[in-house]
């Protein structure tokens, strides 16, 4: 019979598109905390863009085999606040670097304890690593891929 690890769905690395400037928890974080709709960075734009070549990195993902999205939000709680913090600190940086946030899922031993939740195994995210950066270091400029989303 297969083993528990295996009857968890698999799930594709996530390479974000916008951070956007606002948190809005359904749920409490670590530390107890819950924001609602508050902004990230009080005088922050509305939102960045990643400045990373998310299609190409996607494409080349989907070339080795490994499951890749792309998303349009990181969400509104945690990730989300990550991404943008980080966004904003470039856009104020005097030399700004390539910057951008990549959701990984739970590693199939991790995801056990969380029924349903999707899993991608160590080695298929360390490989989906490697293609990313060597992906984002050899692209000056994105393909140019439909990747929206319906809703």
């Amino acid at each position: 019979p297969p083993s528990m690890l295996s009857l968890q769905p698999m799930s594709p690395l996530s390479l974000e598109r916008v951070a956007i400037n606002i948190s809005d928890a359904r749920i409490v974080d670590n530390d107890g905390a819950q924001p609602v709709d508050t902004r990230v960075v009080r005088s922050g734009p509305a939102a960045y863009f990643t400045t990373l070549p998310i299609k190409t990195m996607c494409a080349e993902l989907h070339a080795a085999g490994i499951p890749a999205e792309i998303s349009q939000t990181a969400g509104t709680f945690v990730c989300n606040a990550v991404f943008y913090v980080l966004m904003h600190r470039q856009a104020k940086a005097r030399s700004p670097a390539r910057a951008g946030f990549i959701h990984i899922p739970y590693l199939p031993e991790q995801a056990i304890s969380h029924p349903g939740a999707p899993s991608l195994p160590l080695e298929t995210v360390i490989a989906g690593l490697r293609v990313m950066v060597a992906a984002a270091l050899s692209t000056r400029k994105d393909r140019r891929i439909a990747a929206g989303a319906t809703h």
